[in-house]
């Protein structure tokens, strides 16, 4: 598959943002929670996450070392563009690097989501905040497009590879064969993930590694839920998973990939290495944590890959059968709710 040849004058990173100290964490998840039905105590309790690390999120290191291996990249294989970033939720925050693209002369900026799937808080509501952005920068504001979700992608899932392989040479040779994968993404509400396609590309980006990995018992669980008890999110929870096979039977080795995020940011840093962990010790199992992509060689290049795509005609990759993502996103792509024809769907079941 191919596509028209776009012309662009940037690249924009677009990510979630993070405190870089203790004095940044409460307006960070301020701007975060605003407008979410999350109580009071939640946040707080999230807030101390951030100060046993001292108040920094890693995500904007990392983001800033993801910038300097992807100008590398294009440095070498084209195309030669500079790079911005902007963030929904902290410094450098969105409307300000819109402002900054405008004095430049930037027109127009082909933009990659720290987010390989399909969702309405990893897609569709940071295009929400890009045209906010835009209208507030008004007249002059570049425009924007964005770079297909890469699931599915070969340099991500040979990335992912690579990651899982290197978690697994951490176990002892004779027990590896018996070593359980447990993929964790990000919950989302169920009312959520019924307007997209989060869910499916996660299992399928699952299976693709899996298949590459050999033949380890797996599982994709989620973590990080933040909403009220009553609310319905995507399950099971990684650590109740842990206790539940730890009941069902002996259990000595878990792999843990965190295959849902692109960094080792916070949540992975808390809710895996020291939650998950801990419980893991308190069962007697080993636990290994697999990397998440960060920097990866492979995965710079399938960004570099995925610019080209837009830039110079490159081709589509895709590892299943349900092939590459859209380019432009439909009318309808990433809901906050169940998308209409689900509702009517379901409706005409029910009579």
């Amino acid at each position: 598959m191919k596509t028209m040849v776009d012309t662009y004058d940037a690249i924009l990173l677009v990510s979630f943002g993070g405190p870089e100290g203790p004095d940044d964490v409460m307006p960070f998840l301020e701007n975060v929670l605003r407008g979410k039905n999350v109580p009071h105590e939640r946040m707080l309790a999230v807030a101390e996450h951030y100060h046993q690390f001292g108040g920094v999120s890693p995500i904007n290191g990392q983001n800033r070392e993801l910038i300097v291996a992807l100008e590398n990249e294009l440095a070498k294989n084209g195309p030669q563009l500079p790079i911005y970033w902007g963030n929904r939720n902290w410094h450098p925050l969105l409307t300000d690097t819109f402002a900054q693209m405008k004095a430049a002369g930037i027109s127009r900026a082909l933009g990659l989501f720290t987010s390989a799937y399909s969702s309405y808080s990893g897609c569709r509501q940071y295009r929400e905040n890009i045209e906010q952005a835009q209208s507030e920068v008004g007249e002059g504001a570049a425009e924007f497009d964005k770079i297909r979700v890469f699931f599915n992608h070969p340099g991500f899932v040979a990335t992912m590879v690579d990651r899982v392989n290197e978690a697994l040479e951490q176990i002892p040779a004779q027990r590896r064969q018996t070593t359980r994968l447990v993929y964790t993404a990000h919950s989302i509400p169920l009312s959520m993930a019924a307007g997209c396609r989060y869910a499916l590309q996660l299992g399928e980006a699952c299976r693709l590694v899996s298949e590459q990995v050999g033949p380890y018992q797996y599982q994709l669980v989620y973590q990080s839920r933040s909403g009220p008890p009553s609310q319905p999110w995507l399950e099971p929870d990684v650590c109740d998973y842990i206790q539940q096979t730890k009941d069902g039977g002996e259990i000595d080795d878990l792999v843990v990939v965190p295959i849902g995020f692109l960094s080792d940011h916070i949540e992975v840093l808390f809710d895996l290495d020291t939650e998950a962990m801990k419980l893991c010790q308190e069962l007697g199992i080993n636990m290994v944590r697999a990397k998440t992509p960060g920097t990866h060689p492979k995965f710079i290049r399938m960004i570099g890959d995925l610019i080209r795509e837009r830039t110079q005609d490159g081709e589509h990759m895709a590892l299943d059968k349900m092939g590459p993502s859209h380019d432009v996103c439909p009318q309808d792509c990433c809901l906050m709710g169940e998308r209409p024809e689900r509702s009517s769907a379901a409706a005409q079941q029910q009579k």
